[in-house]
């Protein structure tokens, strides 16, 4: 009894032991196939037909059409303020007064010089006049009746200057009262009322009107890399953080020829039309802008992936893509006399990947738009191997025995 025991045993643990080898060498045969067979260690897509839209990308900030700084062409201590941040106004209503002190007692001093002149010109006539009689009778010399002429026209003169000086100090008291140039909604209002404003050199900005702010733009820039693709009456569309599942739309208005450079890099102002009827965007808001340069509908579509992928381990069949030297070419590079990028892509053939070169036109990023018939509707190409390089397997294979 005891012998079969120890018999049955040893059957059972040669049996354990059989069935972990098998077990062991599926294992090893599954990490060394990658985890599938070879025809499906491969992600495919499918060429298929649709509509593209390419875009150039650039942040800009949204402002007002034309905005207005009103200043001060006066100084004088702010005694009135009748507008503030937000208020619609039209064009010519008073916005601020200054004290008008000042400027109505250089007024007063002024005409009183005016006055003054007026009886130095009634003396200077008469005195003309009599020394022109006197010298006809021959009682007075040339040299005295020149004399009183020349007083008589310094008299004039004098009266012209102080009529002038009347003239500027009216203006300057006018100028006491701040109106506004045109119609349109206050964003900035830097005084309030007992503040000082002294306008020396320059003349100061109290407010900054937005004539319209139902018609708006965005200022953004763009590389050079982008600019010649972007032309006057392009499509754009924008989005704003203060609206982050809505998307606007504008018009290209201007490809301004001034260039900006910040660290080698050369950018252009690209001025971006933009209709603003609920008056939800507001002057300083960041926009995300996308101008569309290119659309095509109804076309042949083939990923970006599969445009990227490049097999490994030399697991393909004869690479088309490789010229006389044997190096691969470019991704995306135009043959010589071809008006078209070239690119490649591989399909499955007996297990294996084979390239094949495509013609390529415009790309969102996502598709790219396929040119002639080099593969056709419906086929499926590689964009992914699922099994890891030689190099990788060898870092993390596992040793069975």
């Amino acid at each position: 009894m005891k012998l079969f025991v120890k018999q049955l045993l040893q059957k059972k643990n040669a049996l354990i032991i059989v069935s972990m080898l098998t077990i062991l060498g599926i294992c090893s045969w599954w990490l060394m196939s990658g985890g599938d067979p070879v025809g499906s260690r491969y992600t495919t897509a499918v060429v298929e037909r649709g509509s593209l839209t390419q875009t150039v990308s650039a942040n800009g900030t949204l402002n007002p059409v034309k905005l207005v700084n009103v200043g001060s062409q006066v100084s004088g201590i702010v005694q009135k303020l009748h507008v503030d941040f937000n208020d619609h106004v039209k064009a010519g209503q008073i916005l601020l007064e200054l004290d008008p002190a000042l400027m109505q007692s250089q007024l007063e001093q002024s005409l009183a010089n005016v006055a003054n002149a007026e009886a130095q010109l009634e003396l200077a006539t008469a005195n003309e006049a009599r020394t022109r009689g006197l010298f006809e009778q021959e009682y007075v010399t040339k040299q005295e009746l020149d004399q009183s002429v020349q007083a008589l026209k310094s008299a004039r003169a004098q009266l012209a200057s102080t009529s002038a000086q009347v003239s500027r100090d009216r203006t300057n008291l006018s100028n006491t009262i701040i109106r506004s140039p045109v119609s349109g909604v206050v964003v900035s209002r830097v005084v309030d009322t007992g503040q000082t404003v002294a306008a020396s050199l320059q003349a100061p900005v109290l407010f900054t009107i937005a004539q319209d702010l139902s018609n708006m733009q965005i200022d953004t820039s763009y590389a050079e890399a982008d600019i010649g693709a972007i032309q006057i009456g392009q499509a754009a569309t924008f989005r704003v953080d203060a609206f982050p599942n809505r998307s606007f739309n504008g018009i290209v208005k201007q490809v301004r020829l001034n260039p900006t450079t910040q660290q080698s890099v050369v950018t252009y102002n690209v001025v971006v039309g933009v209709k603003n009827p609920e008056l939800k965007l507001m002057p300083g808001m960041t926009a995300y802008v996308n101008i569309t340069i290119a659309e095509r509908k109804d076309v042949l579509m083939i990923s970006n992936a599969a445009l990227r992928f490049r097999p490994v381990d030399g697991a393909s069949r004869a690479d088309k893509s490789r010229g006389e030297s044997g190096k691969p070419k470019g991704e995306l590079k135009k043959e010589r006399g071809d008006a078209s990028p070239m690119g490649t892509a591989y399909i499955l053939e007996d297990g294996l990947p084979k390239a094949v070169r495509i013609s390529v036109g415009i790309t969102d990023n996502r598709f790219t738009e396929l040119i002639g018939d080099s593969v056709k509707e419906g086929t499926a190409v590689i964009i992914e191997d699922r099994q890891p390089s030689a190099k990788a397997k060898g870092g993390s294979g596992m040793r069975l025995f």
